[in-house]
């Protein structure tokens, strides 16, 4: 299924014309992908993929890096991303555990002599991946043997 939101009314289209709340069962998906999350309703869009998402669920969001020098060619056309750190900060409180975060793009090199010594958080696109995580009701218990002391009928 794919949505896009258009404006900043908070409606989304594509497969599905609708809001937030998305018409979709709790716990339903098991992967999400969010691309270019806008920073107006992230906090609302990342409850709503938390009540989605099953447990053990993975969502990928990928984020428009604002310390990149690439910011020049997307902040005059308005465009307004998440940060990454507000972005980890919105999914460790719904319940979403960062697992890593990778950036993608040409390498900015310190000195033009050295070779693979590039600044990796000054590429152009940040992707953070993510799992839902719930605590289990009942905690894990060591199995005991059985112990038989008189012969068993079969």
């Amino acid at each position: 299924m794919r949505l896009h939101r258009v404006g900043n009314g908070g409606h989304w289209f594509g497969d599905l014309h609708c809001g937030l709340p998305l018409p979709l069962p709790a716990e339903g998906l098991n992967a999400i992908v969010i691309q270019h999350a806008a920073s107006e309703d992230l906090d609302r869009l990342l409850a709503e993929c938390a009540r989605v998402l099953m447990p053990g669920g993975r969502l990928w969001m990928t984020l428009l890096n604002r310390y990149s020098p690439y910011r020049a060619h997307w902040q005059w056309q308005g465009a307004r991303p998440a940060s990454m750190a507000r972005s980890r900060v919105l999914l460790k409180r719904h319940g979403i555990r960062c697992q890593t975060v990778q950036y993608y793009g040409p390498l900015w090199s310190q000195a033009a002599d050295a070779p693979g010594s590039g600044l990796p958080a000054l590429r152009a696109l940040c992707v953070l991946e993510a799992e839902k995580r719930t605590e289990a009701l009942i905690g894990p218990i060591k199995a005991s043997r059985a112990g038989w002391s008189r012969p068993v009928v079969t």
